[in-house]
């Protein structure tokens, strides 16, 4: 295609945005209202994932020693630990710093532990964080059969039930996703559809003076581009501004952190931005074929 075609082109459909005036407001209304949903439910999803993220992190196995363990068996315990490819992190806490993380937690009530230095009723141990903590049960198994070990602790149950929920909380969130977006292509082809059908008399008799298809298509294809693309500005422009403001708020009030503006408010804009133009020419394209056979 030639660049002055192309431009005739643009020129053409950027005029009949002006051309069909309330026609043009609804379907840019109809974009913004249904991508908005669209980017607040992915945002919300992107966030939930993250969440998910940060609470299996925190999963961690107490590898308590037996009592007696001489020194260079628990180097060796931490030499064969940090070995494991499964896991990440390896942190030997001695009885001392044990009693030591005990009396500042309990911070004004510490007197209670008095008398303890000489008696300390502690295990050494390991916290262990496995690489990827659905592998918890598996590691922790593994580590329990070393002869130096008494017992590995985590909540077995609780980790379990996590990882489930996790995991179903993802699966929803994807198929949400998938079912509002083609929901959004539904609403927008049939918002696009109306608009080419109050003008389906112009097509028939560009048609009959001998135009091609594809120079009747084309400026509808280049208006359903920019009505996609001006339908995803709102929403965007809403989200962004919302979504720092929360990030700014949100962390002094609770204890997860959301992910972080950026990349996130740029990956989403371009979703966005991409989901209204394609919307808006698959649109153009189906809404029209049944007014070109002529």
């Amino acid at each position: 295609m030639k660049v002055r075609t192309l431009g005739r082109h643009c020129r053409e459909g950027l005029r009949n945005l002006g051309r069909n005036g309330w026609m043009t407001v609804a379907s840019i209304s109809a974009v913004a209202v249904t991508l908005l949903i669209l980017g607040v439910f992915v945002v919300m999803a992107w966030n939930v994932q993250n969440l998910s993220r940060q609470v299996e992190q925190q999963v961690q196995m107490n590898v308590i020693l037996k009592d007696g363990t001489a020194p260079e068996q628990i180097k060796a315990v931490q030499q064969w630990l940090v070995a494991r490819p499964d896991v990440a992190r390896v942190t030997f806490v001695s009885k001392e710093q044990g009693l030591a993380n005990l009396r500042a937690s309990l911070k004004q009530d510490s007197n209670l532990l008095d008398g303890l230095d000489k008696q300390n009723p502690l295990p050494d141990k390991f916290v262990v964080q496995a690489k990827d903590p659905r592998m918890t049960g598996q590691v922790a198994a593994a580590i329990e059969k070393l002869p130096e070990v008494d017992s590995v602790r985590y909540a077995r149950d609780m980790v379990e039930r996590l990882f489930q929920v996790t995991r179903i909380v993802r699966d929803i969130g994807l198929i949400f996703i998938v079912g509002l977006l083609f929901t959004a292509m539904f609403l927008i082809a049939n918002t696009i559809k109306l608009t080419i059908f109050a003008r389906r008399r112009e097509i028939e008799i560009m048609k009959l003076v001998g135009a091609t298809n594809g120079f009747i298509r084309w400026p509808f294809l280049v208006e359903g581009i920019f009505l996609g693309a001006l339908g995803a500005l709102l929403p965007i422009v809403v989200i962004v501004v919302a979504y720092r403001y929360l990030v700014d708020a949100v962390p002094s009030f609770y204890y997860f952190q959301l992910v972080p503006a950026h990349p996130l408010l740029e990956q989403m804009a371009a979703l966005l931005l991409g989901v209204g133009a394609f919307i808006g020419v698959w649109g153009s394209v189906v809404s029209m074929r049944r007014f070109l056979r002529v």
